[in-house]
């Protein structure tokens, strides 16, 4: 089967289950310090709403396993919709859909959508070779009106540090993503990678703790996260995140933009 012709399948449902420790060692992960006690201690614990994003990844992993996607494929964006606060432990009822294929020419962006009470995720996968197949475009990057930006107030932006460490990828990997180019230097420089890198759905998590403090927020507060992936990072790395008093944001190593077109809130 063509990828456009997945467009809108279902993709099933699934209960998956967590627990504390779980959800521990995914705050962990991202890069909470054992100072936030509310999200490294039982006694306190508040499920840190990003993740959900690992809860999902059995959905974009089913259409791999089908052949849907292939090694050229990448992540392109991700965005998460909160509802309500995760709980500390239980089950949660997934639904899953493939959504819009959307053709790029060369290229397809294939979403995937995952449903629950908690929240809804969606995945963008940019599928190199499937395009050409007379379908929608999809929206594009949209272009600041250059009349409208000279209008409009400047909005206020603050630098914050955001660093990762140097064993973040091989931790973030027993949280679910366990492909190899995170941990194998071979596999990475397969890709054209001399060194692993860290995964992108662990950057775009782990960029809502600096945010939260940029903006005098709780990182366990998210109300929305979205991003594209822009750039690799190697664990360790020191990036530096440069949000607007808008919630608009980007991540930047160096001179090298590694999330773009970022937007969050918080409650």
């Amino acid at each position: 089967m063509s990828l456009h012709e997945w467009a809108g399948r279902s993709l099933g449902t699934r209960t998956v289950s967590y627990d504390e420790s779980d959800a521990i060692l995914y705050a962990l992960a991202i890069g909470a310090s054992e100072e936030q006690l509310d999200l490294v201690f039982e006694d306190q614990l508040r499920v840190l709403p990003t993740f959900a994003l690992t809860l999902a990844q059995w959905a974009p992993d089913a259409l791999a396993v089908e052949g849907v996607f292939d090694h050229r494929s990448m992540h392109g964006s991700q965005t998460l919709e909160v509802h309500k606060s995760l709980p500390r432990s239980g089950e949660i009822t997934l639904t899953a859909r493939v959504g819009n294929i959307w053709d790029k020419g060369s290229a397809a962006i294939c979403e995937v959508v995952i449903d629950s009470d908690y929240f809804t995720a969606t995945w963008s996968i940019f599928c190199p070779g499937h395009g050409g197949f007379g379908g929608e475009r999809g929206p594009s990057v949209a272009q600041p009106d250059a009349a409208a930006a000279k209008a409009a107030a400047t909005p206020t932006i603050t630098e914050v540090a955001f660093p990762t460490f140097a064993t973040q990828a091989a931790l973030y990997r027993l949280t679910g993503d366990r492909h190899h180019i995170h941990i194998d230097p071979a596999a990475s420089a397969a890709i054209g990678q001399p060194k692993p890198i860290l995964q992108g759905m662990c950057t775009l998590a782990a960029a809502t703790l600096p945010l939260a403090q940029a903006l005098g927020a709780h990182p366990a507060d998210l109300r929305s996260l979205s991003g594209r992936f822009s750039g690799p990072v190697v664990p360790g790395q020191q990036l530096t995140i440069r949000v607007s008093d808008t919630g608009a944001f980007d991540a930047v190593y160096g001179e090298t933009t590694v999330i773009s077109g970022g937007a969050v809130s918080f409650s």
